[in-house]
């Protein structure tokens, strides 16, 4: 998948203005982010700014609105951000032996989103991935959390990105450390019977996805979702609900949030 990055000047911005930043960046197809010094780089997909003349413009627009200012905006070349990427990220240790190295991903496991799952995973790993469960990550990245559950002991563990690079990124993290899952190039949930899903994505993808979660869900079965700030919660939990899940409790880490579900009805 092509890329085209922003380079933005945010050095007027306190930490929580670059947050909501972020966010609305989001909003608009960005789907990864770097903020270097006074400057936040952002990744959105080619496909999405093709066939918008406007785009470009509308991004000005918010940035200044925030009070920052696009630098550049520019194409990007997988196999140059690919090499880039990889010379400025370190290879992750994780729980467990892990090793991850990510190319071009979000989700490498330094995250503050992935270290919640990360630890979640390691604190319930014997309800939650022993011997059987079956197990869904959707938007993968690099692969760290489906690697984590098969590490952990889960049997059936399917792995969901959009990005083509994602992919392959986490079935050669797979092979590394010697686990099999199923890692599947797609933007919707995969049908299933899953004891846990795991879903590290921006809100409204969370909200949209949020019936086929609970769909694909066992009796009992848990939702893991992280990805969006504190103000973000009840619209989250609202949706959940509706679809007949069960909030559980709440984790925090900086600013991100993650929350925890399970199904109650079928």
């Amino acid at each position: 998948m092509k890329y085209n990055i922003a380079i933005i000047r945010c050095d007027e911005l306190a930490e929580w203005q670059v947050d909501v930043l972020t966010q609305q960046l989001a909003d608009m197809g960005f789907d990864s982010f770097e903020q270097q010094a006074d400057e936040l780089r952002a990744y959105v997909p080619a496909d999405v700014v093709a066939g918008d003349g406007g785009y470009e413009q509308t991004l000005r627009e918010l940035l200044a609105d925030n009070g920052a200012a696009l630098l550049r905006f520019e194409a990007c070349a997988d196999e140059n951000w690919n090499a880039v990427w990889e010379a400025e990220h370190e290879v992750e240790e994780l729980p467990m032996g892990v090793r991850i190295v990510p190319h071009c991903a979000f989700g490498a496991g330094h995250h503050e989103t992935t270290s919640m799952m990360i630890a979640e995973l390691v604190e319930s790993r014997k309800s939650k991935v022993e011997s059987g469960k079956t197990v869904l990550d959707m938007g993968t990245g690099t692969g760290v959390l489906a690697i984590m559950a098969a590490k952990l002991g889960a049997e059936n563990v399917v792995a969901v990105d959009i990005d083509e690079n994602s992919v392959k990124n986490a079935m050669e993290n797979a092979e590394a450390n010697h686990v099999q899952i199923l890692v599947l190039h797609a933007s919707s949930v995969p049908q299933g019977s899953y004891s846990l899903i795991m879903a590290n994505i921006h809100r409204n993808i969370l909200l949209e996805q949020m019936k086929d979660y609970a769909a694909n869900l066992v009796l009992g079965g848990e939702l893991w979702i992280s990805g969006f700030y504190e103000q973000d919660i009840p619209a989250l939990v609202a949706e959940a609900e509706r679809q007949g899940l069960q909030y559980k409790r709440t984790r925090a880490n900086g600013d991100w949030r993650m929350l925890l579900f399970f199904k109650i009805n079928s």
